[in-house]
């Protein structure tokens, strides 16, 4: 019992510190005339574009950015499972 509670916190501590670092990383996304930059945690940063734009285009560059971001969050959440986090509370 004892155990498990120390890997919840030990898991617990792994998670804050991911999302440290996800809050760190900054992904910019142009896309015509369109630039985001967005975190790790999928907050929109800044979004720059001209007067007149096409919302669509707008709208097509926060997806692009959205993308990217749920791709560099992925990989570093795979890190997380292999540095024995989760993977090894689920075991039992």
């Amino acid at each position: 019992m004892f155990d498990k509670m120390k890997q919840m916190y030990e898991l617990k501590k792994q998670a804050d510190q991911m999302k440290k670092e996800l809050e760190a990383e900054v992904i910019e996304v142009t896309h015509g005339d369109v630039t985001v930059k967005v975190n790790g945690t999928q907050k929109i940063l800044n979004l720059d574009y001209p007067e007149g734009t096409d919302p669509d285009k707008v709208k097509d560059a926060v997806n692009k950015a959205t993308d990217e971001v749920q791709k560099v969050s992925a990989k570093k959440m795979q890190g997380m499972m292999g540095m024995g986090g989760m993977s090894d509370l689920l075991k039992g």
